[in-house]
């Protein structure tokens, strides 16, 4: 969804991958296998990236990708024992059920990343200086500028049991010179990301709209938490990973992750394939996601159908 070169992902992209046996750590060397089997009996459910349309991000951005196996030997951020939680900053005015759309959006991400989030007290869109606003050119939109949001606000204020610290903002983002706008942005290495509700449309139109609403912010809050856990964009699968250029390519994206990018949130959070997938498809299934809560309850499925047979 956005240029994260400048934040290290092009550095990632050329580290050496060096080797996966762990033949000196045999848990580290199961737990790689036991995701292997995960990535195999669900890779059935998932559809393959075609060629990319003109517009599309692969279409403009040249990405080096990333699989399982180099995830893993490139010292991925992972949860830790004293540094578990997810903050969630709101910044700026919230009307009753975007405030909604940000505490579901809270829980979801705890559940897809297997860890603790606290909910902070909103801060004021006084607190952004005007050096880091601008009215878009064209637009005549009111715009926050990210890296400041990420390293003036965030970074400073990150908690000691912080795993990451993420904003939420009402206003529009915009990432600097040369760009228009975008839905979010991250960084894999300093734990701190920002991402905005203003393009996901109005949750008080209607139930339908409030779902939309509610499924975009989901897809751009797991998406940015996911770049905080090293991982880069997606060039393998549909895929939750996947860059989007604009609006139509990031709605065509699932909330879900593929094969290679599961094995990496399971590693790095150290959850279980199935009872992570039965919590997301139980608050699918609360919130009326029902196409999101049938994907997770087909991978569930999958997972026990690969499962062997117990002898008697």
């Amino acid at each position: 969804m956005l240029n994260l070169m400048k934040n290290g992902l092009l550095m990632l992209g050329l580290i050496s991958l060096g080797s996966c046996s762990y033949a000196d750590d045999p848990l580290r060397a199961k737990r790689y296998q036991d995701l292997e089997a995960v990535q195999r009996a669900v890779r059935p459910l998932h559809e393959r990236l075609g060629e990319a349309k003109p517009g599309e991000w692969l279409a403009e951005h040249q990405e080096p990708g990333q699989t399982f196996k180099q995830y893993v030997t490139n010292r991925p951020n992972r949860l830790e024992e004293k540094r578990r939680m997810l903050y969630v900053q709101p910044i700026g005015v919230f009307d009753r059920k975007q405030q909604e759309i940000v505490q579901l959006s809270a829980e979801f991400m705890g559940l897809y990343f297997s860890c603790s989030v606290k909910v902070l007290e909103t801060m004021p869109d006084s607190a952004i200086p005007q050096k880091a606003r601008r009215v878009h050119p064209s637009w005549n939109v009111p715009q926050i500028l990210t890296d400041h949001v990420l390293y003036e606000v965030l970074k400073p204020a990150l908690p000691d049991d912080a795993f990451a610290m993420i904003a939420f903002t009402s206003s529009d983002l915009w990432p600097g010179k040369g760009w228009n706008f975008v839905f979010g942005q991250a960084s894999l290495r300093d734990r701190v990301g920002v991402w905005s509700i203003y393009r996901n449309g109005d949750p008080n139109l209607s139930e339908a709209d409030f779902q939309l609403c509610l499924l975009r912010t989901l897809k751009t809050a797991t998406h940015e938490t996911g770049h905080m856990f090293s991982m880069q964009h997606c060039i393998l699968y549909e895929c939750n990973m996947c860059g989007s250029n604009h609006r139509e390519e990031s709605d065509g994206k699932p909330v879900y992750l593929c094969p290679e990018c599961l094995a990496k949130v399971l590693w790095s959070t150290g959850a279980d394939a199935k009872a992570r997938y039965e919590k997301l498809a139980d608050f699918c299934e609360r919130n009326s996601l029902n196409d999101e809560a049938e994907f997770y309850r087909r991978s569930l499925k999958a997972l026990a159908s690969a499962e062997p047979a117990n002898n008697p």
